[in-house]
């Protein structure tokens, strides 16, 4: 089974995201903030990572630049977030992401990039 990080600081975000992903298959944990997902990441292997950008301690950007510089297997990021300008999306693939959405995700929209990702479709 395919294992799936959510980093979001709101819970009711992660249960959202939680059930959608679970709903479809896959294997979900959480992380409250960039922090707390980099020690997750460093600790146990995932198949893909769903980021929130707006978040305490250390946002999405930060997180996916963190994790990019780790010498660790490289997996799919789905950003995900309520800012829509197009700077934000040029600045989560600068970070590193390989998939943009915003919020709120659709669930067929954001299991369909997920599929996509993982190479399931």
């Amino acid at each position: 089974m395919k294992r799936i990080l959510v980093v979001d600081d709101a819970a009711t975000v992660r249960m959202f995201h939680r059930q959608i992903l679970e709903q479809a298959g896959y294997a979900v944990e959480e992380a409250a903030n960039g922090i707390e997902a980099l020690e997750k990441v460093l600790q146990e292997a995932f198949d893909l990572y769903l980021v929130d950008i707006n978040m305490p301690l250390l946002d999405g950007y930060g997180f996916l630049l963190e994790l990019r510089a780790q010498n660790i297997p490289q997996v799919p990021a789905v950003m995900i977030s309520t800012e829509a300008k197009p700077i934000d999306r040029e600045r989560a693939f600068e970070a590193g992401a390989n998939c943009y959405l915003i919020k709120p995700s659709k669930p067929g929209e954001l299991v369909e990039n997920v599929r996509l990702l993982l190479g399931e479709v």
